[in-house]
């Protein structure tokens, strides 16, 4: 006669796995999307610069963002002899901030620029102001370029760089004379291409920002009661 203990073992373990003492997970589709996100994707070039577009754009929109609110807080303190040494958005802080972290750098060019440095040949195309003027280009393996343009759509602008005797008093004038003797970044009016931006970005940057732009997020659930 055989024996009967490892028959009843076995009935003691399917007892234990009912259908309905089985505890499911709440989460599924939370974790089959992190799961997602945490696969090894292959990034292609058209890819690379989809980001460059993106990067270019975020970073272009935080500098102008953050320097009307400097130039606005400046201004209303001091007038230009306050707001003028902060005319540097690539240096201003959150912008300074986010292209470290996208290991991008972004400047400024003008056929007309206040400083000598930033002096460029642009086309009319290029000074297009439609936001259809962006350019983007991999000049070499590890390099992605941005460039679209700078347009004065903020009349505080044009405290320092409309017109001399118009919006821009003798004094104040001689003040930006004093700081840049070879300016020529004046006469501009409300909605006109000043010149352009160009924001240099890394391969692994672009990659990177693709990564973040294109991962699945979760929105929080809402409690039931």
């Amino acid at each position: 006669m055989r024996p009967i203990l490892p028959f009843a073992a076995l009935l003691l373990l399917l007892s234990a796995c009912r259908p309905d003492q089985i505890e499911h997970l709440s989460n599924t589709k939370e974790l089959a999307k992190e799961t997602v996100n945490w696969e090894v994707k292959r990034i292609m070039p058209a890819d690379l610069l989809r980001a460059t577009a993106w990067a270019g754009d975020s970073l272009t929109r935080t500098a102008e963002r953050e320097l009307r609110q400097v130039l606005a807080d400046k201004l209303a303190a001091g007038g230009v002899a306050a707001a003028l040494p902060f005319c540097h958005p690539e240096q201003l802080p959150r912008t300074d901030s986010l292209a470290k972290t996208m290991e991008a750098t972004l400047r400024r060019a003008s056929n007309r620029p206040r400083n000598p440095a930033n002096q460029a040949t642009l086309s009319a195309a290029e000074l297009n102001p439609a936001d259809t003027a962006r350019q983007v280009a991999r000049p070499s393996q590890e390099v992605f370029t941005y460039q679209r343009p700078l347009v004065l759509n903020d009349q505080l602008c044009l405290r320092c760089h409309g017109e001399v005797g118009k919006d821009i008093s003798a004094a104040d004038y001689a003040l930006i004379k004093q700081q840049y003797p070879q300016d020529q970044a004046t006469g501009y009016q409300q909605g006109q291409a000043m010149g352009v931006w160009r924001v240099s970005l890394s391969r692994s940057g672009a990659a990177e920002f693709w990564t973040q732009k294109t991962r699945k997020i979760m929105k929080p659930r809402k409690p039931l009661f």
